[in-house]
């Protein structure tokens, strides 16, 4: 059947918005979206017509994770069970849905399990492109220093979504084993981080030709990939391998900025979760909260510079608390573009970095998504009230009336 809303204004992604519009879709595809006074005769009356204040397309959290964990510690990982791990996603992944987020790109977790879960209708949540492991040097970001070498590796090769490589016939493998659990996007751990437990985030990790054969791995199979880094060390080494996102990107600088718009690159900034972690210091390790408050002051300026400097931005919350509080879990992602504002983005801007911008992070395996355009998918949302006056409209799930992903009604 072919279905039409008529919104007081729609926002289509990229471009202008349009007051009195219609917005018209049969099966996964939209037909038309545009002025209501251009309707074509063929959509003047056909079922399924209401009208909405506000509609939008469906917003993608570019950088997220569905791992059940439950501490801010990269331990608690091998000591949650994969069947718990699920469980718990469940929930996270309605109430990702439920923010107004109908496509996710999940850089590290269980997504690789769950999307064709999601994908049967068994389970409701956003369309989920995800990297399967996070690619990490032997002491890296992604090692896990509370458990022997050798226990660790035997549990990611039995499905803990972690990936160790050393050298570059490893890091050829690893990316293979990825793309056979089915990864559409390839994601590495190019400087240190946060919750692992003794690297630093300013420190460089992967040699150069380590992360050339990462991206021309990743290229042979159409996949881009994501850079996880903090310093700026990581940052260049990561995009003179050619990675297309830097996720974090908590210590750019000018030469940074200028080499990110030189190659195309996209900020994946993150903010939401330095944000959220700084206001709960007890699911944290001391040694963890102190490089958290070492970096976040730097990580603002950064994001502003890189938004003055006009690199390319994609929203992504690195959410990766599975809580029933609130405050913690998943459900939250709106604010990141309350965040991405203050960073010196428009509201217009902003939404066009949650929707339009966010098939760019998947590359060739992007979807026609993110945008109320003919030929698009039908992935849009209705608010209640109008995000280009007041962003933080999209933190409040209550503001969002409908939501339809691939042309079904799912709120």
């Amino acid at each position: 059947m072919t279905y039409r809303i008529d919104a007081e204004l729609l926002i289509p992604g990229r471009g202008e918005p349009i007051p009195h519009a219609s917005l018209v879709w049969q099966g996964k595809t939209i037909l038309y979206a545009g002025p209501r006074s251009s309707l074509p005769d063929l959509f003047q009356d056909i079922a399924g017509l209401q009208t909405v204040p506000v509609v939008m397309p469906g917003m993608w959290d570019c950088h997220i994770h569905f791992l059940g964990a439950t501490a801010a510690s990269m331990d608690a990982l091998p000591r949650t069970p994969q069947a718990m791990a699920g469980a718990r996603s469940v929930p996270d992944l309605l109430a990702t849905l439920l923010a107004g987020f109908t496509s996710v790109r999940e850089v590290g977790g269980y997504g690789c399990e769950l999307a064709p879960v999601v994908a049967e209708g068994r389970i409701r949540g956003p369309t989920i492109y995800s990297a399967h492991s996070a690619i990490s040097m032997t002491a890296g970001h992604g090692d896990v220093h509370g458990m022997p070498l050798d226990s660790l590796r035997e549990l990611c090769s039995s499905g803990l979504p972690l990936t160790l490589a050393d050298g570059v016939p490893e890091c050829l493998r690893a990316v293979r084993k990825q793309l056979r659990a089915g990864a559409k996007v390839i994601k590495v751990c190019a400087s240190g981080g946060v919750v692992s437990a003794i690297d630093d985030p300013q420190h460089q990790e992967f040699s150069l030709e380590e992360l050339k054969a990462i991206v021309e791995e990743a290229g042979r199979a159409r996949r881009i990939v994501a850079a996880h880094c903090h310093g700026k060390a990581g940052i260049l080494n990561a995009l003179h391998a050619g990675c297309k996102t830097i996720e974090h990107g908590s210590f750019l600088d000018d030469e940074c900025v200028a080499l990110m718009r030189e190659k195309g690159a996209i900020l994946v900034a993150t903010r939401s979760v330095i944000e959220s972690s700084l206001a709960m210091r007890h699911l944290f390790s001391p040694h963890s909260f102190q490089k958290l408050l070492a970096l976040a002051d730097a990580h603002r300026d950064s994001y502003a510079r890189a938004v003055a400097g006009g690199v390319t931005i994609a929203l992504g919350t690195d959410q990766f608390l599975s809580s029933p509080d609130p405050n913690l879990g998943y459900g939250r992602n709106g604010r990141e573009l309350e965040y991405a504002v203050a960073a010196g983005l428009t509201p217009l801007q902003a939404i066009e970095a949650a929707t339009a911008n966010g098939p760019l992070t998947v590359g060739d395996q992007a979807p026609q998504s993110g945008r109320l355009q003919a030929g698009f998918d039908a992935d849009f949302i209705a608010l209640l009230k109008n995000p280009l006056v007041d962003i933080s409209v999209l933190s409040d799930t209550a503001n969002i009336s409908h939501i339809w992903r691939e042309g079904r009604r799912l709120k």
